[in-house]
This record gives C-alpha cells, sequence and structure tokens, in this order.
C-alpha cells in the first residue's frame, strides 16, 4: 500500500470514529457508568465486532450481504432489535443507595467483563451500517495487484487504533462526570437517558437502507 493512500485512509479513519454512531454512545454509558477501567473492556469488544466488520467487507461477504435483500434485512433487524434491547436493560438498570458508605455512595449493577466484551462486539457486529460503509469505503485502499491479507491487516490495525482512542477519549469524558452522579435518582436519570439514545439509535437502523444490487 501507497503511503499517500494510507494517508488518505488514517484520515478517513478518524472521520469514522469520531462520527456520532452506537460504538460512541455505549461508550459514554459504560464510562459513566463503571469509570473507565471497566469501560476499556466494552471498548475491546468493540473493536473485535469491528474487526469482524473489515474482514467480511474485505472478503467479499459484505457486498454479498448487501446484495441479498433477506440477508440484509435480518442482519439490520438484528442490530435495531439488540440495541434497543441494551436501552431497556439500561433503563432498566437497577441503582441502590448505600447510605452506610462515606457520602452516600450509589451502588449499580456492573456487568461482568466477559459480559461488556460481548456487549461491544455485539454492538458492532450487528450494526448494518458499518457494513454498508465498510463495502464502499475498502475497495478504494485496496490494490488487486497486490496480496490482499497484507492489506486487510495494515486496514484493520489502523481502523483499531484509531478508534480505540477515539472511544476511550469518550468514555474518559464520560467518567469525568460520575461525580455528578452521586445519588440514585441522578444515575437512575443518567441510566434513562443513555438508555433512551440506544433506543432511538436502534429505532433508527430501521431505516436504513441497502444499496440496490448492480
Amino acid at each position: 500500500m501507497r503511503w499517500e493512500v494510507w494517508l488518505a485512509y488514517f484520515a478517513a479513519c478518524w472521520l469514522i470514529a469520531l462520527s456520532p454512531g452506537s460504538g460512541a454512545v455505549l461508550s459514554m454509558s459504560h464510562g459513566l457508568s463503571y469509570g473507565l477501567r471497566k469501560a476499556s473492556t466494552t471498548i475491546f469488544g468493540l473493536q473485535a465486532g469491528l474487526v469482524i466488520i473489515l474482514l467480511v467487507a474485505g472478503g467479499g461477504l459484505g457486498a454479498l450481504l448487501i446484495a441479498s435483500e433477506h440477508a440484509f434485512a435480518v442482519v439490520k433487524t438484528v442490530g435495531a432489535l439488540y440495541l434497543i434491547y441494551l436501552g431497556i436493560q439500561q433503563w432498566r438498570a437497577k441503582v441502590d443507595a448505600a447510605p452506610q458508605a462515606e457520602g452516600g455512595a450509589v451502588r449499580t449493577t456492573v456487568m461482568s467483563p466477559r459480559r461488556r466484551f460481548a456487549t461491544g462486539l455485539l454492538t458492532n457486529v450487528t450494526n448494518p451500517k458499518g457494513i454498508i460503509f465498510m463495502v464502499a469505503v475498502l475497495p478504494q485502499f485496496i490494490d488487486p495487484t497486490h496480496a490482499l491479507a497484507p492489506q486487510l491487516a495494515l486496514l484493520a490495525v489502523t481502523m483499531c487504533g484509531v478508534d480505540l482512542i477515539v472511544m476511550h477519549g469518550y468514555a474518559l469524558l464520560a467518567s469525568r462526570m460520575q461525580g455528578l452522579f452521586r445519588n440514585a435518582r441522578a444515575v437512575r436519570w443518567q441510566n434513562r437517558v443513555f438508555g433512551s439514545v440506544l433506543m432511538a439509535v436502534g429505532a433508527a437502523l430501521f431505516f436504513v437502507r441497502r444499496h440496490p444490487a448492480g
């Protein structure tokens, strides 16, 4: 891959990562609820999902998925319902005041590391917008005269490196606001706001359209 092609892709990665989406919402939600360290597990799950999408798109399966109306509808529906499910879970998250703790601490139910990782992975894997974007963008940066695997590896490392920085940035900014949510009522409202956003993003996926075949 030529240097100028990689630079163009690097710039595109920043634009993709910084654009608001389900991954950004999830990173902020877990950053605010659990803190940056625990949110990192979620973010690594997002990267695993991102790699899967990139490999699917780069291997040509993404184009086949988009060409199949029924397959695309299944992925879109699963992705939308999953985000709505996450939003409902966030909305209904249990919050308990701990009056015995100094300063009236608030205790919230924390997902296990495995569940946080799986949540991040599934959030990206079931996102049809990500598949559409990858199928549209990747071919512009792949040289058909060279081996595909090394190029996909470089594209994946670049994309995930940028996304790791951006998602951790979102989570860090959100975690800085934890001090504002020191009572049960505030935490409940925080859960409802992020839950509503996740449900709204999920509902919006129902309106994503595939590119017509041919």
